[in-house]
């Protein structure tokens, strides 16, 4: 047991791929890209949001709180990817991994329940128009966002908590690029059948509940948009949900995929594909589908740059 607790202090052994390490320099090319655009179209989003009054709405109050969970739910895991994939040294401090634990699963969590604030907000934008600025008020909004953030973070606590009571007798290789409570599922000498029984109980509770009252909210919202009557209000409500909705469906997707499969049973390369895609992709994916689909996000950015140009070029 002593020289257990000794391993542990000295930190955990982040695999990745390292035993295709021919494979190293083009996955930290690839994710440093994807890190660099995320940090770029998050940043871009939350500037915009605060920066120009006509995106003073619930939806991009929503879509704010979204890119800010998505900067740090990146931050909480990327940086030290790139540091063990650039060199030999893959270890993690012990401090370091609990860290990533508790931090990556609390965002992930809020991630789940945004989604399904903002799908509300979209529920009521087209099936309740008229009522839609006295429902989604200031206040609720906060409340939601709140409840958002502090229920991931309960779930962390609780989950992360319980997993780190596992045996782990001095194991310290996690087959995995980040410390996430599946791998370290997997790395434990004891019994973890109540621990795995615990994440699928929690994790359905968190992705296949809400998904499942996301996709039924958006069935009474296409009913909705089919009866409006111009062809261009149609169009805009489509566009506006079909982002949203495509969000949903690769978090949520691949979620589902990475925690709701037995720990010890699925294939462990799959395992770390899937959290790097939800950890690295998903966030980097998420402003380009909103910007790119979004006439008011574009206009904004494009009154911001002319601002920008005009000030840049303005005579001194």
């Amino acid at each position: 047991m002593a020289d257990s607790n000794y391993s542990l202090s000295e930190g955990f052994i982040l695999m990745g791929v390292s035993d295709h390490p021919q494979l190293e320099i083009i996955f930290f090319i690839v994710i440093l890209f994807s890190y660099l655009l995320t940090l770029l179209g998050n940043s871009t989003i939350i500037l915009l949001s605060c920066l120009d009054a006509r995106l003073h709405t619930p939806m991009y109050f929503f879509l704010s709180n979204l890119s800010s969970l998505d900067l740090a739910f990146t931050t909480s895991s990327v940086p030290q990817m790139l540091i063990n994939l650039w060199g030999p040294d893959k270890t993690i401090s012990y401090g370091g991994c609990v860290t990533q634990l508790y931090v990556f699963l609390w965002l992930g969590a809020t991630e789940c329940i945004l989604l399904v604030v903002m799908a509300w907000d979209r529920y009521v934008a087209v099936c309740r128009p008229l009522h839609y600025t006295t429902v989604m008020n200031p206040r609720l909004c906060w409340l939601l966002a709140a409840i958002a953030w502090l229920g991931g973070l309960s779930n962390s606590v609780i989950q992360s908590t319980f997993t780190l009571q596992l045996p782990l007798c001095g194991h310290q290789k996690v087959d995995s690029f980040l410390c996430e409570v599946p791998a370290m599922i997997k790395l434990a000498c004891g019994d973890t059948s109540l621990n795995e029984a615990v994440l699928n109980g929690v994790c359905t509770f968190f992705t296949a509940v809400p998904l499942s009252v996301i996709l039924i909210s958006y069935c009474y919202i296409a009913r909705a948009v089919l009866k409006i009557r111009s062809v261009e209000g149609q169009r805009k409500a489509f566009n506006t949900c079909l982002s949203h909705l495509v969000v949903v469906l690769l978090f949520y997707g691949s979620a589902i995929y990475g925690y709701l499969l037995p720990a010890k049973t699925s294939s462990q390369d799959q395992g770390k594909f899937i959290s790097l895609f939800y950890s690295v992709v998903t966030p980097m994916v998420n402003p380009l589908i909103y910007t790119l689909r979004n006439k008011e996000v574009k206009g904004a950015l494009r009154r911001l740059l002319a601002e920008l140009w005009i000030l840049c070029g303005s005579p001194r």
